[in-house]
């Protein structure tokens, strides 16, 4: 039987992944702050769940965590990192800005790097995180924007690690646009996904071993345009000033 381990299974495309990949026969492990979240997850999925409580932003106890549930299965072959946050908050704060980094850059490497380093050690192994579309360009959100290519580009170097070691282990970066979770925030949003629909197209683009998957694939347009536009049209459309203050990304 498969086994996989979902990070930030709480929310969003994780929850919406742990559902699926239950459903679908695989022994899964789920990770993510909230434990009552988890443990009714576990109650709802059936006895092919193991849950366990971590939060990426405490790094050192985050890595163990993961590996002990690891161990727990008896090793694993796909591991999906989807923990992330992001903030709307006009006045800008420092604090939040720190937070998003300790969890979108140093959470996410930290688990990145502990799921590269195991499948090393079993010889085998499929290690996913969810990008965003947003990691193209930077936009009124610098932090989100910043922290989502930091994660497109650490997948493509774990990616070239795997290729020069000569190691059997695939690498995937999801690219959302966005998705109905509580991460797309804002006025004027389009191309909304359903959460299921998203968790469906990530499921068969890892079964298919994809090394970049845009979700929905019509965001893969959205990309492409958003690297061509010159810098002046790019500032006219993304960093108009909002009346509302709002700021919206996707995820």
């Amino acid at each position: 039987m498969k086994r996989v381990i979902i990070i930030g299974a709480t929310s969003g495309i994780g929850r919406a992944l742990a559902a699926l990949y239950a459903v679908e026969g695989w022994t899964v492990g789920l990770c993510g702050r909230r434990t009552s979240l988890l443990e009714e997850l576990r109650d709802t999925l059936g006895p092919s769940v193991r849950v366990q409580p971590m939060d990426v932003a405490d790094t050192e106890a985050a890595r163990q965590r993961f590996l002990d549930l690891a161990a727990a299965l008896g090793g694993v072959d796909h591991v999906i990192i989807s923990a992330g946050t992001g903030y709307l908050d006009p006045a800008f704060p420092w604090e939040k800005e720190r937070d998003t980094l300790m969890t979108n850059v140093a959470g996410f490497a930290v688990i990145a790097h502990a799921a590269f380093d195991l499948f090393r050690r079993q010889g085998f192994g499929h290690l996913a995180g969810i990008s965003s579309v947003a990691a193209v360009r930077g936009g009124p959100a610098p932090v989100y924007n910043a922290s989502k290519a930091f994660v497109s580009s650490y997948l493509q170097g774990l990616r070239c690690r795997a290729v020069s070691e000569g190691l059997p282990i695939t690498v995937t970066d999801i690219l959302p646009g966005f998705v109905d979770t509580a991460m797309a925030k804002g006025d004027g949003l389009f191309w909304v996904a359903p959460r299921e629909k998203a968790a469906r197209q990530i499921f068969n683009a890892l079964e298919k071993r994809k090394p970049v998957v845009y979700v929905t694939r019509r965001w893969r347009m959205v990309a492409l345009l958003l690297r061509l536009l010159p810098e002046p049209l790019y500032r006219a459309l993304v960093c108009k000033k909002r009346e509302n203050g709002a700021e919206a990304h996707g995820r």
